[in-house]
């Protein structure tokens, strides 16, 4: 089955955002550390362009979305998410392959990505470098690996 992306529409904010929550609801986090999450992981409708919101689908259906932020030369790989029913078939790597085809393309030379636990393979899997801790966007006292992801040129 192929997946296609595209760019978010307007209306699918609070879905994307959804799934964002089932997504990470997937590696076991418990009731409280997503409720934390929440305000993190919510996209509005007005923040789908700018954030550059795409959408991977297959068969008509959303199995994941990501984010490319900032301006060039660095960038943020700021959301990635797959549903849960979809992890494991090739859905996160097309969309992370559309992320470094879109920065090349606006001039971006590298972008970051603050990882979960759950996403580090992924990440070290598609050639983002280790390179500090960060805090937590959500969870205090939290650290997340960030990674370092050139563009090539």
């Amino acid at each position: 089955m192929t997946v296609s992306i595209r760019a978010a529409r307007p209306g699918e904010a609070g879905f994307l955002s959804d799934l964002a929550l089932r997504s990470k609801a997937h590696w076991g986090y418990d009731t409280e550390f997503l409720a934390a999450c929440r305000a993190e992981l919510t996209l509005t409708d007005a923040e789908l362009a700018g954030r550059r919101t795409a959408v991977a689908e297959r068969d008509g259906r959303v199995v994941g979305f990501t984010t490319l932020e900032g301006e060039p030369p660095q960038g943020v790989l700021g959301m990635m998410f797959v549903d849960p029913r979809a992890i494991g078939e090739g859905v996160g790597r097309r969309l992370f392959t559309h992320v470094v085809e879109t920065a090349a393309a606006l001039g971006f030379t590298q972008f970051t990505i603050d990882a979960d636990p759950n996403a580090e393979p992924f990440y070290e899997a598609m050639g983002g470098v280790p390179v500090r801790r960060v805090p937590s966007g959500s969870i205090p006292g939290r650290t997340l690996t960030q990674y370092l992801r050139g563009i090539p040129g």
